[in-house]
């Protein structure tokens, strides 16, 4: 049976059918429905006054039934309001879109700014193995129970009184008596068939009797691999820029020159480059917030998006996220090895280095099986293998002109090319992926095919089968960029003809040899998106952008003062402030450039090889090093809600889940959510 829920008593609502003739009629009441605080459940209430006895009960009419669903369903999120928000969002017509609707809502400032703080996280960003949801400490891998809401929906005569009775088996009835019109609120205990029967009271003395099962089931996902896997080039809450300039000092052979560029609001220390040097804790403070800023893992990674539409969709369900993927991860470091810190928190300690993410995850279901010895894994998302063929040195190649930047590129190791990246595809790659699928399936009875490996897309086109055009557009706000065309052309085709085949034939053992049985060492592969990214590079451009976008990001490379003076106190050529830059506004481009990159996190390198490390927050090294470090030709917001819509599919067939159906109704509310203040710093 496809189940319809209307939470009478919250602003919440999932649709499905057979609720096509009542949705009109209810929309607009729900969504303007204040918000309301937990109904207390008696353990014990009389049946209702003057109801009938037993052989009084009366057949329900059809158009009566019990509705039910799982409250606050993504349990990474500690409040119910959050949870809210993303089902309103949810129209049955993708992640994509809701993303957008809630981009708009935030006038582009981003949604996850005002939820970051309120994660089942601890302030490193690793999961707790407990956490205080909703007013009640749960264990956060093996829930003892699951709260729900119930109600009974249909043609209620006015007035009408409901006594509910709730039976587990285990423990007693608990029996409740309350309006039908009120959605009541109560935990049920998980692992177990808990039977609901309500008798509805009617006027002339009867009632009617209903019953249900309930039934929750907990989705356990791990979500692994690199930093398109963790949502890099997106902070939770974004860097928020000043207004006015700040120096960075060029070494060009024997000389020194300076530039501006917008710098970091709330920044104590001098903005001239003629100061002593400043200590990077008074930087640090003022960095961009991540879900885990060691990883740069974000609340918008693709992972996070379709683990949460899961839980949308799935009003019987509840969905328990694992976020384990860590920028800059190759399957040696990172996934199977420790990796160096990405980023410190803007406070509290910094490690100086991520435990290995299949550690991570053999301790997290340890502490799960010591609650439920029966807890298991459900699903693996899973994105690795471009760092480990350095596609970030293929991007410093492309972007970065020769001089002095370059030359230290190189003896960096942040600089290959595509024979380099070509010769590890055909050597390394095959052997460290079969690593993988010996690390994973102890995880998963032997067999990977609860793996869902998502693939990469070719951020490199402006349509199909056109590759973007060279230039500095998107890529000036550093001196020593500029895209080479023939080097692009050289790597995407790269990229569209060997990369992106090979991690197919990697994940679904079509490498001859690749997998020892083909049958249970073959992964779900999912490839969707690459078609609709192929017209979102980081190229593309349309009147739809936002006007800081086509006014201040010049598309002949020129959006920046050039004149000392005048870049000291406005680095822009525009006539717009920094701070008006909106980094979830929705674009044509679903790749991050390196203007994005810069306007969006500002990343300060922590963990890049000694070489390239600052010696000043003056030193433009690290504004150069931070453009690829810190989410430069990264999926945007858009771009990952993309691809959560491309993973969903196979996740609800690796999981044996349904689809809901698709209802379009128009016209539909505008979403309402409050928005910051222009000039208030998201902290």
């Amino acid at each position: 049976m496809a189940y319809s829920t209307v939470p009478l008593a919250s602003a919440v609502f999932t649709l499905r059918l057979p609720m096509r003739t009542i949705f009109s009629a209810f929309v607009a009441a729900i969504l303007l429905l204040p918000l309301t605080g937990e109904q207390a459940f008696a353990q014990t209430r009389p049946a209702t006054p003057g109801a009938a006895p037993a052989d009084a009960l009366s057949p329900a009419p059809g158009n009566l039934r019990i509705e039910w669903e799982v409250k606050n369903r993504f349990r990474l999120f500690r409040n119910e309001a959050d949870f809210r928000r993303h089902a309103i969002a949810m129209r049955g017509d993708g992640v994509l879109a809701a993303e957008q609707r809630l981009a708009r809502a935030t006038d582009g400032r981003g949604w996850a700014r005002e939820m970051v703080n309120n994660l089942c996280v601890d302030q490193s960003g690793r999961i707790p193995e407990t956490c205080q949801r909703d007013g009640e400490r749960e264990n956060y891998l093996s829930p003892a129970d699951h709260r729900i809401g119930i109600a009974v929906i249909g043609g209620l005569a006015p007035g009408a009184l409901c006594a509910w009775t709730f039976d587990d088996k285990e423990n007693a009835p608990k029996q409740v008596t309350a309006p039908c019109t009120d959605e009541l609120k109560m935990r049920v205990r998980y692992g177990v068939t808990t039977l609901a029967s309500v008798d509805v009271g009617l006027p002339d003395g009867t009632a009617q009797r209903l019953t249900t099962e309930i039934a929750v089931r907990d989705l356990l996902i791990a979500g692994m691999g690199d930093s398109i896997a963790a949502g890099e080039g997106n902070p939770d809450q974004p860097i928020v820029l000043d207004d006015e300039g700040f120096c960075f000092r060029r070494f060009l052979s024997a000389t020194t020159s300076e530039y501006f560029r917008p710098g970091r609001a709330g920044f104590k220390g001098s903005k001239a480059c003629d100061s002593t040097p400043t200590p990077l804790t008074d930087w640090q403070r003022l960095n961009a917030r991540w879900m885990n800023a060691a990883c740069h893992r974000s609340l918008y990674g693709y992972q996070l998006r379709a683990a949460l539409a899961l839980a949308v969709e799935q009003t019987h369900s509840a969905v328990t996220f694992l976020p384990l993927a860590c920028s800059g991860s190759t399957i040696e470091l990172g996934f199977l090895g420790s990796l160096r810190t990405r980023e410190c928190p803007p406070t509290g300690n910094c490690p100086g280095s991520t435990n290995p993410q299949i550690g991570q995850l053999k301790d997290a279901m340890a502490i799960a099986a010591k609650q439920n010895k029966d807890r298991k894994l459900d699903l693996i998302l899973l994105t690795i293998g471009a760092n480990d063929i350095w596609f970030a040195g293929l991007v410093g190649d492309v972007i970065t002109e020769p001089g002095t930047e370059r030359t230290l590129f190189e003896k960096g190791g942040m600089i290959t090319d595509v024979p380099y990246a070509q010769k590890i595809l055909d050597g390394d790659l095959p052997s460290d992926f079969a690593k993988v699928r010996t690390a994973l399936k102890p995880f998963l009875g032997g067999n990977l095919s609860r793996v869902v490996y998502v693939t990469y897309s070719n951020p490199t086109l402006a349509g199909p089968n056109n590759v973007c055009p060279g230039g500095r557009a998107g890529f000036d706000v550093h001196p020593a960029f500029s895209v080479d065309p023939v080097r692009l052309k050289r790597v995407s085709d790269f990229v569209e003809d060997k990369f992106l085949p090979k991690m197919r034939a990697l994940a679904t053992c079509e490498t001859p040899g690749a997998c020892k049985d083909p049958v249970s060492d073959r992964m779900i592969f999912v490839d969707q998106h690459q078609a609709e990214f192929a017209n979102h590079g980081f190229c593309a451009r349309a009147e739809s952008d936002p006007p800081f976008d086509r006014e201040c990001f010049s598309d002949k490379g020129e959006s920046f003062e050039t004149d000392p003076t005048a870049a000291a106190s406005g680095p822009l050529v525009c006539n717009f402030r920094p701070r008006d830059f909106r980094p979830y506004a929705p674009r044509a481009r679903w790749v991050r450039t390196a203007n994005d990159s810069y306007f969006t996190a500002m990343t300060f390198p922590e963990g890049i090889s000694p070489v390239l490390k600052p010696s000043d927050l003056h030193d433009a090294t690290w504004g150069a090093t931070s453009a690829v470090y810190g989410g430069a030709i990264h999926p945007t917001a858009e771009g990952h809600a993309a691809l959560a819509d491309s993973a969903l599919p196979s996740m609800r067939a690796a999981l044996e889940l349904q689809a809901p159906p698709t209802i379009r109704v128009e016209p539909l509310a505008p979403l309402q959510l409050p928005v910051a203040p222009a000039n208030t710093p998201a902290r």
